[in-house]
């Protein structure tokens, strides 16, 4: 591998990872192009904190090979560690001190001297939206506050590549959507970004490419277009005037476009998934066949929309569970052992 010559910031092949009897990475195989944001999708217990900590240097692998910028992760340990940094799922920095005190502390561990330290500190508590509580003691910081304080710790040196391993679980709308204008700066600046989320609307937005991860393995892999369009054309989303027809609309949108039909909890809605090698017709050729039909059967419909497959559906297909299903109880054991080691 050389990723330096590749125009790669990762490359992975054939990366394992166990612990015991447990495969927590499971020959995993990356590719992840310098300055984009990189998805890595998955539930808890996939493997993918356990993948991060193998790139970042933190475990070593039991298997495979991976290159960050074309140094080898085992055995050019110290080259990864000068241009990586990351952000785990728990707050990295002293709840104690204030956020000025943390963001100096860890700046003159990094080699800035005073004056230095307390510019680029206060530089970056404007950035994130933290002038008004530097002066506070973390611990009376919000989940958000806290994460923007923590993502800042991580770019005090601006590094080639930021790992942020789930860095939005249990914050609040808001606090989430702080957290990807943030991650879009960092992007615009030239660091590569691997994101690892649970969270499929949180890869929608911020990642141009997407591995999406279960049980160690990586079953899928591209941009948000290519992994909707593999599981199908699209929906069409209907709402009938009469629930009394929607058992016979069900049934003649299953012979008409040979698909996939869900009754949802509105008695008077159906969702009929449609299929990408439906002969050459195209999505919203499919629909309007559909609409005739149901219309010549005398069903009246009220509401029609036809929409690209969600990543909520994608995951599904895939894996036959959504991304709040444990992928494996001791694979997310061992995860959480290791970030708390950490």
């Amino acid at each position: 591998m050389s990723t330096q010559t590749s125009g790669l910031a990762i490359e992975t092949a054939g990366l394992v990872k166990t612990f015991g009897e447990t495969r927590a990475v499971d020959g995993v195989d990356l590719a992840v192009p310098a300055g984009t944001v990189y998805g890595v999708l998955g539930p808890n217990g996939a493997g993918k904190t356990t993948t991060v900590k193998m790139l970042a240097t933190l475990l070593r692998p039991d298997g495979g090979e991976a290159h960050v910028f074309g140094h080898d992760v085992v055995r050019e340990a110290d080259e990864v560690r000068g241009r990586v940094s990351l952000t785990g799922q728990y707050a990295s920095v002293d709840e104690d001190l204030t956020g000025t005190e943390n963001l100096v502390l860890l700046a003159r561990l990094l080699g800035h001297g005073r004056p230095a330290a307390r510019t680029r500190a206060a530089q970056l508590l404007e950035a994130f939206g933290l002038t008004e509580a530097a002066g506070k003691q973390v611990k009376h910081y919000s989940g958000g506050m806290r994460r923007r304080i923590d993502i800042a710790a991580s770019i005090l040196n601006t590094p080639d590549l930021l790992f942020l391993d789930e860095p939005t679980t249990g914050l609040d709308p808001r606090s989430r959507n702080q957290v990807w204008d943030i991650v879009r700066a960092v992007v615009a600046q030239g660091t590569t970004v691997l994101l690892t989320t649970q969270y499929l609307d949180e890869a929608d937005q911020l990642a141009s490419r997407i591995a999406v991860i279960d049980h160690g393995k990586v079953i899928a892999e591209g941009t948000k277009g290519e992994l909707k369009a593999s599981v199908g054309a699209g929906s069409v989303h209907l709402r009938l005037r009469d629930p009394v027809q929607r058992a016979q609309a069900a049934d003649l949108l299953r012979r008409t476009l040979d698909a996939q039909v869900q009754a949802e909890p509105d008695p008077v809605a159906l969702t009929a998934r449609l299929s990408a090698a439906a002969g050459q017709d195209t999505a919203a050729e499919q629909a309007a066949r559909a609409l005739n039909e149901l219309s010549a059967a005398g069903i009246t419909v009220d509401n029609f929309s036809l929409g690209q497959p969600s990543l909520d559906e994608v995951f599904l297909a895939l894996t036959g569970h959504d991304t709040r299903t444990s992928g494996s109880a001791a694979s997310g054991s061992h995860d959480a052992k290791d970030e708390v080691a950490a």
